[in-house]
């Protein structure tokens, strides 16, 4: 709770005007996420996710990934307002939430991580199949979809599995089961490993064998049925955006596995817990960044993007009336 309740109210220590300072720029932070970001987020994750899922026909695999993450973005801006309108990222919070609307926040913001990441993970995966393997389909659209259902049930299995330990955390002592397993460093490393760790070494052994493949010129190079050489650059830039917004949110978890909180052994550490929650507010709010980035990447670096925009508002001009195209084409089947 950014309140600074470590310090009496008339303390005037350094220590205190940084915790101050802290979540000044904390409030100002978030509540230009809200105004700008957010919306913004919210329009272009809802834009790709209907014009994609609108022309179902012209769809190549990345676009099922990066639809899949859309909605994934769209939960996470279900859950910024909530959480940066709350007492953990301004001085001046507009509610109060209890234990269990904690947890269910936590939960949502845990599951879209988790298809972000491996999202991710597997587009690069499938794009080096694509590239060695244009005629298989190993990486086609239709199993590229079940794959992206199995992904969202894998994060809801993780993170059930982590929530157990952070439901023992917040509840009393007085449950037997509880009693052994209040331990928040052992979530935040499950978390850790599986959000983390075993993404970034997928996407590290994908890119080596892109790279490797990429020297090797081969007829298979001028194949018509290749994805267009901008999905390459457009790969490239999500990994690396995602990655780089969400990586501190992990290495928090990361410390906080090794050695915990930060300040919590002793009252001499106060400046080491600000400063400690100032990191992870500040991660958080990166890691609900990535839903901004991520529609307004796919929008600028997908070529075909606007021109299913396009006909998708064709579409709905046209409602209830026949489109002049079609208008044609019956005429053209009649004669």
């Amino acid at each position: 709770m950014w309140s600074c309740m470590a310090y009496n109210e008339t303390d005037s220590s350094s220590e205190h005007q940084l915790c101050q300072d802290f979540g000044l720029i904390l409030s100002v932070f978030s509540l230009f996420y809200l105004m700008v970001c957010f919306p913004i987020g919210l329009c272009y994750n809802s834009l790709l996710v209907v014009v994609n899922l609108s022309n179902k026909m012209s769809m190549t695999m990345p676009d099922v990934y990066f639809v899949n993450m859309a909605i994934a973005g769209l939960v996470l801006n279900l859950v910024a307002p909530v959480e940066l309108l709350g007492p953990s990222f301004t001085r001046w919070p507009v509610w109060e939430y209890n234990n269990e609307i904690y947890i269910t926040l936590l939960i949502l913001f845990n599951i879209s991580s988790l298809v972000i990441m491996y999202s991710t993970t597997l587009l690069s995966l499938d794009y080096y199949i694509e590239r060695a393997l244009p005629r298989t389909y190993m990486s086609s659209v239709y199993n590229t979809k079940h794959v992206c259902g199995f992904i969202w049930g894998g994060a809801v299995l993780t993170s059930f599995s982590s929530l157990l330990f952070y439901v023992c955390n917040h509840v009393s002592t007085k449950i037997i089961e509880c009693s052994k397993m209040q331990n928040k460093e052992a979530a935040d490393a499950i978390m850790m490993f599986i959000g983390y760790v075993v993404p970034a070494v997928a996407v590290l052994y994908a890119f080596v064998l892109i790279l490797r493949i990429r020297k090797e010129s081969t007829p298979l190079d001028q194949d018509s049925s290749r994805l267009d050489p901008s999905i390459h650059r457009l790969l490239l830039a999500s990994v690396c955006m995602q990655f780089v917004l969400w990586t501190p949110y992990y290495m928090t978890l990361l410390v906080h596995t090794i050695a915990g909180e930060p300040g919590s052994y002793g009252s001499n550490n106060k400046q080491r817990l600000t400063i400690y929650f100032f990191l992870r507010c500040l991660s958080e709010l990166l890691a609900f960044s990535s839903s901004f980035a991520m529609p307004l990447m796919y929008r600028q670096m997908n070529k075909n993007f606007s021109h299913k925009l396009q006909r998708l508002l064709k579409r709905l001009n046209c409602r209830g009336t026949p489109c002049p195209h079609e208008h044609s084409s019956v005429q053209q089947v009649a004669t």
